[in-house]
C-alpha cells in the first residue's frame, strides 16, 4: 500500500485541516471531506449489501451460496486494493489543485490593476502588489507604517470589526477612495504573500480606487453652477447731493462702468435694476476668484471722485449652492441685507449652510434722513395695536443701553393701553442703580419686570415680543420666548452676524447708530404725538446713550445729540444720571491696574488683564479699561481679558483704524467696528491672550488688518 504523505493541514480527511478556531472554515472543511469520502462509501455500502444477500441465498440453495461467496470475496479484495491506491491518487490531485489555486490567487493579486496591500494591526505594510508600489513610490521591501506614505490612513481610521471602512484621500495629485477590511491572517495560510510570523493575528486588507477623473468632472460641473449677486450703493443719495448738478450723470456713469468692468472681467452678467442696485449672474468658479481677491471692487469704487466730498461704498451679497436658481437669489437678498445691517462697505457670501464676510473696514456712515425711522415707528405702532400684550427683552447680562431701550418701548405700549412686561433674569450691577428709579413707583406694577419663566407662563397667542440691543437669538434674555410669539420686532444697533433672529415681523437694525436708546428715542417721537416720557424713563434712556458712547466720545453723531436733546426736554437730568454711574474705589483701582499692566503688542495693540476678584461687575470694569487704553498714543486697538464665572470675557476697542468686530468674529464673538467682545469657555487668561495674538497675526498676514 502506498503511504499517504499528506500533512494534516493538506489532508481533507484530517480533523486538523482548516484554520483552528474558525467555525466557518471548519464547517467548510468537513463538507469537502465528506464529499470526497462519499465516493468510497458507495462501493463499501454495495459490498455490504452483497454480503447480506449472500447469506440470504444460503437459506435457499447451498451451491448458489458458495458461488456468490466466491464472488463477494473477489469483489471485496478488488475494492480494498482500489481504495488504497485511489485514495493516495485523489489526495495528490487535491493537494496539487490547492497549490495551483494558491498560486493563481497570488498571480491575480500581483497582476491586479487596483492598488492592493495588506497591513498588520499597527498599520505596517506586510505586502503590496506592483500597482500599490507605483502609487506610493516604494518597493515591496518597504514595511514601515502606511501613514508615513499616506498620512490620512492612521490607526484611528482602521476598521474595528468586520465592517469595511472607506476613506477619501488625496495622494500625489490624485484622488482615491481607500477601502479597508479586517480579516483573519489564517485565511491567507499557504499564500506566498504572507511570510514569516508577520501574518499572525488580524490583517487589514487595503485597496485604493482612483476616482480622480470622476472628482474632476464633478468639480467642473460644480464650478459651472450658477451664482447670483446683488450690488447696492450704500450712500447713493448722500454722494449725489455733494456733486454739482452737471456732474451727477458723469458720477453715475463712472460707477456703472466700474461695476460692469469688474463683472465682465470674470465673464459674468451685470444688469442695473434700480438707480443704486445691480443684479449680477456669474459662475461659481468666478465667484471663487472674487473671493480670493477679497472683492477688490469695494476699494476700487472708492477711487471714483469727480468732486464728490464723500467716497462711494458698495454692499455686495452673493447666493450660491442653492437647490434652485430662486433659492440662490433669496440667498443673495439675505446676504446683501446682512451686509447693509453690518454697516455696508462689505461683501457677504451665503450658501446653504454657511455665511462668509469680506471687507467692512470703514466706519458706518450716519444717515441724516429720518424717513426710515418714521416708517419703522409706524410699523411698530401697527404691530403693537394688533396685539394684547407686549414682552420686551434685551440681551443676557443686561446693560444700561438694553434696559433704557426696553423702558422706551414699554412707554410706547403703555401709551397705547397695552399690557407690557420687561423680561430680565439677572439684575446686573450696571443696571441696578437705574432700576431703583422704578422701585416703589405705583406707575410700574409688580409685573413691570418679570423673569423668563414668568414670561413663558404669561405669553398668549396674540402677544408680540420686542427685542432690543441684540439680534442674535441665543444671546437674548429668553430665547424660548421667540418661539412662543408670532410677532417679533428687532431694534438693534449692532452689526448683524451669522446667527440672526429669523422670521421677524419688523427688523430695524442700524449699525451706524450709537446705541439702542438713540434708535428708540427716535421711534418714540414718530410713533405717537401723545407719548410723554416720564423723568425716570428719560434718565434710563439718556444713561444708555452715555454709557454706549463713553460720554459722547465714541460713535456720537448728529442724531445722537439730537436724541439726547429730546430726552433732556423730556426730563432727563444730567447730574442725576452721572450719579447713577459713579463707581466704588475698588473698581477704580482695578481699572487703573489693568491700564498700568498693559502689554504693547506689535507696537500698536494694547493687551491687558482685569482682575475681577471682589468686583460687582468685572466685565464692565474690563470694558472701561479697554476704552482708557485707547488714550495711549500710537494704540490702534485694545483688548482686555476679564475672568468671570468660569469664562474669560474679552473686551475689544478701537478708534478708527482697526475693525475689532472682525477680530472678535474670528473668536466667535462680534459687536461694532470699534467696540466688540467675545467669550472663551474652559480657557485661562494666558490662553485667551495667546488666541488674540494668533488672530491678529493671521489677519495681518492675510491683509485684513493694516499696521
Amino acid at each position: 500500500m502506498e503511504k499517504n504523505n499528506l500533512t494534516d493541514a493538506q489532508d481533507p480527511f484530517s480533523p486538523g485541516f482548516g484554520p483552528d478556531g474558525d467555525a466557518a472554515a471548519i464547517t467548510e472543511t468537513k463538507k469537502r471531506r465528506g464529499r470526497v469520502s462519499g465516493y468510497f462509501r458507495i462501493t463499501m455500502t454495495l459490498g455490504i449489501i452483497l454480503w447480506v444477500t449472500d447469506f440470504l441465498v444460503l437459506s435457499f440453495d447451498v451451491r448458489s451460496f458458495v458461488a456468490l461467496t466466491v464472488f463477494c470475496l473477489l469483489y471485496t479484495a478488488v475494492m480494498a486494493v482500489a481504495f488504497v491506491n485511489s485514495r493516495a491518487i485523489y489526495m495528490k490531485e487535491i493537494a496539487g489543485y490547492a497549490s495551483e489555486l494558491h498560486a493563481l490567487e497570488d498571480v491575480l493579486l500581483q497582476e491586479m490593476d487596483m492598488p492592493y496591500a495588506l497591513l498588520d494591526e499597527g498599520g505596517h505594510i506586510l505586502w503590496m502588489n506592483p500597482a500599490f508600489e507605483e502609487v506610493i513610490h516604494k518597493d515591496r521591501t518597504y514595511q514601515r507604517p502606511v501613514s508615513t506614505v499616506i498620512p490620512a490612513l492612521t490607526r484611528d481610521v482602521f476598521p474595528r470589526d468586520e465592517k469595511p471602512v472607506r476613506v477619501a484621500l488625496e495622494l500625489t495629485g490624485s484622488s482615491y477612495n481607500a477601502q479597508m477590511h479586517r480579516i483573519r491572517a489564517d485565511h491567507l495560510s499557504g499564500s506566498e504573500v504572507m511570510f514569516g510570523d508577520r501574518g499572525s493575528g488580524n490583517v487589514i486588507a487595503l485597496s485604493l480606487d482612483d476616482n480622480t477623473a470622476m472628482r474632476l468632472a464633478v468639480r467642473e460641473v460644480d464650478d459651472q453652477s450658477l451664482a447670483v449677486g446683488l450690488f447696492y450703493i450704500d450712500n447713493y443719495e448722500e454722494v449725489i447731493d455733494t456733486v454739482e448738478e452737471v456732474r451727477k450723470a458723469l458720477l453715475i456713469a463712472l460707477i456703472d462702468r466700474k461695476v460692469n468692468q469688474y463683472i465682465s472681467a470674470i465673464d459674468g452678467i451685470c444688469s442695473k435694476i434700480e438707480k443704486d442696485k445691480y443684479l449680477v449672474i456669474l459662475r461659481k468658479k468666478s465667484l471663487h476668484e472674487l473671493q480670493e481677491a477679497h472683492f477688490d471692487i469695494l476699494e476700487n469704487v472708492k477711487t471714483v471722485n469727480i468732486g464728490n466730498e464723500m467716497a462711494v461704498t458698495l454692499s455686495l451679497g452673493f447666493g450660491v449652492d442653492g437647490l434652485a436658481y430662486t433659492q440662490n437669489y433669496e440667498f443673495a437678498r439675505n446676504a446683501v441685507d446682512l451686509a447693509l445691517g453690518r454697516g455696508g462697505d462689505q461683501a457677504v457670501v451665503k450658501s446653504l449652510d454657511n455665511v462668509v464676510y469680506y471687507g467692512g473696514k470703514t466706519r458706518q456712515i450716519e444717515k441724516n434722513t429720518r424717513v426710515k425711522a418714521r416708517v419703522k415707528a409706524q410699523a411698530l405702532k401697527e404691530i403693537i395695536r394688533a396685539r394684547d400684550a407686549v414682552f420686551i427683552m434685551g440681551h443676557k447680562m443686561g446693560d444700561p443701553d438694553s434696559f433704557g431701550a426696553a423702558v422706551g418701548i414699554y412707554r410706547i405700549a403703555r401709551t397705547m393701553e397695552k399690557k407690557a412686561h420687561i423680561v430680565i433674569n439677572e439684575r446686573t450691577v450696571s443696571i441696578m442703580q437705574i432700576m431703583r428709579l422704578f422701585e416703589n413707583n405705583p406707575e410700574y406694577g409688580k409685573d413691570f419686570i418679570i423673569t423668563s419663566q414668568k414670561a413663558i407662563e404669561m405669553v398668549t397667542d396674540n402677544a408680540c415680543v420686542v427685542v432690543v440691543d441684540v439680534n442674535t437669538p441665543a444671546r437674548t434674555e429668553c430665547p424660548e420666548l421667540l418661539t412662543h410669539c408670532k410677532s417679533i420686532v428687532v431694534l438693534d444697533h449692532h452689526r448683524a452676524g451669522k446667527d440672526v433672529i429669523e422670521g421677524a415681523t419688523l427688523s430695524y437694525v442700524e449699525a451706524y447708530a450709537s446705541s439702542a436708546c438713540e434708535m428708540v428715542a427716535e421711534v418714540v417721537q414718530y410713533t405717537d404725538d401723545n407719548i410723554r416720557l416720564r423723568p425716570e424713563e428719560a434718565d434710563a434712556m439718556y444713561g444708555g446713550i452715555v454709557v454706549d458712547t463713553d460720554g459722547f466720545v465714541n460713535k456720537a453723531g448728529v442724531r445722537t445729540f439730537e436724541a439726547a436733546a429730546y430726552l433732556r426736554r423730556s426730563g432727563a437730568d444730567v447730574v442725576r444720571v452721572r450719579k447713577l454711574f459713579r463707581e466704588e474705589a475698588v473698581e477704580y483701582k482695578a481699572r487703573a491696574d489693568a491700564v498700568s499692566q498693559a502689554e504693547i503688542y506689535r507696537d500698536c495693540f494694547a493687551i491687558s488683564t482685569c482682575n475681577g476678584e471682589g468686583l460687582r461687575s468685572p466685565t464692565v470694569v474690563g470694558a472701561q479699561a479697554a476704552n482708557q487704553l485707547l488714550n495711549i498714543d500710537g494704540i490702534k486697538a485694545s483688548f482686555v481679558m476679564t475672568p468671570y464665572n468660569g469664562q474669560v470675557f474679552i473686551s475689544a476697542r478701537s478708534i478708527d483704524e482697526v475693525n475689532v468686530q472682525i477680530i472678535m468674529e474670528h473668536m466667535g464673538g462680534g459687536g461694532h467696528i470699534n467696540m466688540a467682545g467675545s467669550q472663551m469657555e474652559d480657557a485661562t487668561v494666558e490662553e485667551a491672550i495667546a488666541a488674540v495674538k494668533k488672530v491678529i497675526d493671521q489677519m495681518i498676514e492675510e491683509g485684513e488688518i493694516d499696521v
